[in-house]
């Protein structure tokens, strides 16, 4: 259960709110590419402005390290924001200047104000508290919703709660509950799917589904330092030697729980090669488990010498067929998955049905999850990338959860705490 104060619990009524958003969203030639961040904040938005509030809202966009430019301005939320809410939302470019403070006084209850990025200014990622007093001197009350940005002490996050009465958004209820209830208390069996380029992004989720789940997946680039690591060799393909010690570590961590709990550890037993990431070249199928551990008399015909190698210019792109359909089954015993990372490289590809050459193995693992092969467990889908190719391929509503936290999902599935929530006032305050 939350147990911070949010939005439902302080008197808000004829008050101005400041609200933190996470507005983090891509944009090209001045375009929101994906604005499904943005739609997850209407609900908290339009609760608030049925208080009667004058709302002003805050984010960040990108990396611009203090630097203002036009690519990381947030104007292009603006008006997305004013079509979404079906009212205008008055944009400033800029956060501490005179021209805020004159909007504020001219404000209406039930209007909407959006200020420029935050990260325009240094002092938001440096948790500066003067930075943080100017902000909170424009509210009466802080609301916390960027559930993408609460694993970060930034002054957005954390030095302005010193300042305002501090309470959660909607989304960001949402978020924690869902994720702290499937991380605590799932409904079993439990499945985590994992990728994702290094394990040293991940190494303590991987931990927590070890001592958790039932079973978990790994796949994406992620996997090839698994396979380096059993002594496979991978070719030119994407691993990090220096991970090699975390890679054995995990696998005997796996196969420790594996005889005591029957906890089962899934690497990819085939993979798809080919000579680079090009969509026109061809690619090959790799059976990892029938070169190292079995026969090839098994197979009716003999295949060509290569065809269970790695070769040295190779680069493995995606699970194969096997691994793909072999976890596919396994879902269908299984109550509750948790998928973060895609099992391949799917950023070339484009919307499912007219899928790449490297994308099939998450394709087919998507396909399970959402119910096409008889089960539909509950699940919970996180990751930068991940949400992405969810969004792509128009699949948001097919799931239980889509978070819009990257790494905070991540900090809070890990059991971290997140400074962003810490910060904000407990129910008994």
């Amino acid at each position: 259960m939350f147990i911070k104060q949010t939005i439902r619990d302080i008197d808000l009524e004829g008050k101005t709110v400041l609200l933190r958003s996470d507005y983090n969203v891509p944009i090209v030639d001045g375009k929101i590419v994906d604005d499904f961040r943005i739609r997850q904040s209407i609900p908290t938005i339009e609760f608030l402005l049925s208080k009667n509030v004058k709302l002003i809202i805050c984010s960040h966009l990108g990396r611009p390290n203090g630097v203002s430019n036009d690519n990381d301005s947030l104007f292009p939320v603006a008006k997305k924001l004013q079509s979404l809410l079906k009212q205008p939302v008055e944009f400033v470019p800029d956060c501490l200047s005179e021209e805020v403070i004159k909007i504020k006084s001219r404000m209406e209850f039930g209007s909407v104000v959006l200020l420029e990025n935050l990260r325009f200014y240094k002092d938001e990622e440096e948790n500066n508290e003067e930075f943080a007093r100017h902000l909170a001197s424009y509210a009466d009350v802080f609301v916390q919703d960027g559930f993408g940005v609460v694993h970060r002490a930034h002054a957005s996050t954390s030095a302005i709660t010193h300042f305002l009465p501090s309470v959660a958004g909607l989304l960001l209820e949402k978020e924690v509950n869902t994720i702290s209830d499937v991380m605590e208390n799932p409904k079993r069996p439990l499945m985590a799917i994992i990728g994702g380029a290094k394990i040293a992004d991940k190494i303590d989720i991987l931990h927590r589904f070890i001592d958790i789940a039932d079973v978990l997946v790994i796949g994406g680039a992620m996997a090839n330092t698994f396979l380096a690591s059993s002594g496979i060799k991978v070719g030119k393909s994407l691993y990090d030697e220096k991970e090699l010690p975390i890679a054995r570590d995990i696998i005997r961590k796996a196969g420790y729980q594996n005889k005591i709990r029957g906890f089962n550890l899934v690497l990819p037993f085939d993979v798809v090669v080919s000579k680079a990431i090009n969509n026109k070249l061809p690619t090959r199928i790799v059976d990892l488990k029938t070169h190292s551990f079995a026969e090839i008399e098994n197979y009716p015909k003999r295949p060509p010498a290569n065809a269970f190698k790695i070769l040295s210019d190779d680069i493995i792109l995606d699970i194969g067929p096997f691994s793909g359909s072999f976890v596919a089954g396994y879902m269908q015993n299984i109550q509750t998955v948790v998928w973060n990372g895609t099992m391949g490289v799917t950023e070339t590809d484009s919307l499912l049905g007219s899928i790449g050459p490297y994308s099939h193995g998450t394709e087919l693992i998507v396909k399970a999850i959402i119910g096409e092969f008889g089960r539909t467990p509950f699940s919970l889908v996180g990751g930068g990338d991940t949400v992405a190719y969810v969004v792509t391929n128009k699949l948001l509503k097919c799931f239980n959860h889509v978070s819009t936290g990257g790494g905070a999902s991540l900090e809070l599935m890990a059991g971290r705490k997140l400074p962003g929530v810490e910060a904000l006032l407990n129910k008994n305050e």
